[in-house]
């Protein structure tokens, strides 16, 4: 079951919300909509799911509706209509108590502007929210400088938010929100007040958090590019109309609309595709339990001058080629004494780093998950096929 179910999710600001409405189902645009009638559609009947511990990105140009509808998910903004359930929650129908139970305990916020209180110190402000919930005084300093160790930010304790860079007073409000250990995290725009070199440090700080904290993440951001390092999915809006869901590869590779693949034309593939998306079965042989024999035939029927060399579990040794094959049977020597080494990526290494792997490389690319375990090969041509789809759509672009 989806952590956050969206279900025809509308939000239409102004008091002629009846007609807006019916323009929108006549297709009138969200411009000639407000004219006439004065009421702005921020977000129109939107249906999406955000599964457990996953960072979902909503992107969008300004006015597409993305901070409008991150705002109905903890009803700052109230929906005109649908609902936004939580694990079993319709957060739409909740009264005030169960409210107020869901922001302070299921959903925190991290906003654009950090939002730190000037008169307090880096841990007053990461504490503050348990302070509001009552939580003790030795607890909640505890959680506070918990959280405030994981973001590298302990040192700074007794600092006040003036004292501290633009980045840092960032973390902090980061740390704010985990020390309620909520389930979902929201980020509206919570980078982009950043200059870019600290806006890539926080990009990589909280992928870092997340692979140890494993939230719900649901980030807003107009950058594509801070998309697609961040997202497992991205959802891509305009005009408060769902365009497109994805992960990052299936937008750019299948675009749904026009608008879409404009959106998306000017990304660099190389630096999006990764050794997954070009990887292919590799030829392997169980080098603990074959001989030579099997290697040689094995070679003779693929038509291949090499093999990838594996245990009985299927785990990476290495690359035995066809002359190591020979001088294991002609010197009545096991397979594993003639393995070479072989360049190994992970799945998600992206194809502008394999280039440089492979460059020098007199052997196929092997690509192994965590457990070191044979997921498939890497050819060159595969890699210098990826490059040339990237160089024709900056051709085409130039045309």
């Amino acid at each position: 079951m989806p952590k956050v179910q969206i279900k025809h999710l509308t939000k239409i600001f102004g008091k002629r919300q009846k007609a807006a409405l019916k323009m929108v189902h006549e297709g009138k645009g969200k411009n000639e909509i407000f004219e006439k009638t004065g009421s702005t559609v921020g977000v129109y009947d939107m249906n999406l799911e955000v599964n457990e511990g996953e960072i979902f990105v909503i992107m969008g140009l300004s006015g597409s509706g993305k901070s409008t509808l991150i705002r109905m998910l903890n009803r700052l903004y109230e929906p005109t209509s649908g609902d936004v359930i939580v694990d079993d929650i319709n957060v739409t129908k909740a009264d005030k108590k169960q409210l107020l139970e869901v922001r302070r305990k299921k959903m925190s916020m991290v906003f654009q502007n950090f939002g730190l209180l000037p008169n307090r110190t880096i841990l007053e402000n990461t504490e503050f929210g348990l302070e509001i919930q009552g939580v003790p005084a030795a607890e909640r300093r505890e959680r506070a400088e918990k959280a405030l160790k994981n973001s590298k930010l302990i040192s700074f304790k007794d600092q006040y938010p003036s004292q501290l860079s633009g980045g840092m007073q960032q973390r902090v409000g980061l740390s704010r929100a985990l020390t309620n250990n909520p389930d979902i995290l929201l980020m509206d725009e919570a980078f982009s007040a950043l200059d870019p070199l600290v806006r890539r440090e926080m990009q990589d700080e909280l992928l870092d958090l997340q692979a140890s904290v494993k939230k719900t993440i649901i980030f807003i951001t107009h950058d594509l590019n801070e998309a697609l390092r961040l997202g497992d999915r991205i959802a891509i809006m305009k005009d408060g109309f769902l365009q497109q869901t994805g992960t990052g590869e299936e937008i750019l590779t299948n675009p749904a609309n026009d608008y879409v693949k404009s959106f998306v034309e000017d990304v660099d593939r190389s630096k999006v595709l990764n050794a997954e998306t070009i990887m292919v079965p590799g030829l392997t042989v169980n080098a603990e339990a074959d001989g030579p024999n099997v290697a040689l035939h094995r070679m003779s029927e693929e038509e291949v001058s090499g093999l990838v060399a594996t245990d009985a579990s299927r785990k990476f040794m290495g690359y035995i080629t066809s002359d190591a094959a020979v001088k294991a049977r002609r010197d009545k020597l096991p397979l594993t004494d003639v393995v070479s080494d072989m360049p190994t990526v992970k799945p998600d290494t992206l194809v502008a780093d394999i280039l440089n792997i492979i460059y020098d490389a007199h052997t196929p690319v092997a690509v192994v998950d965590d457990d070191n375990r044979m997921l498939g090969i890497i050819i060159r041509g595969a890699v210098i096929e990826a490059l040339a789809q990237t160089d024709e759509g900056e051709g085409q672009e130039n045309e």
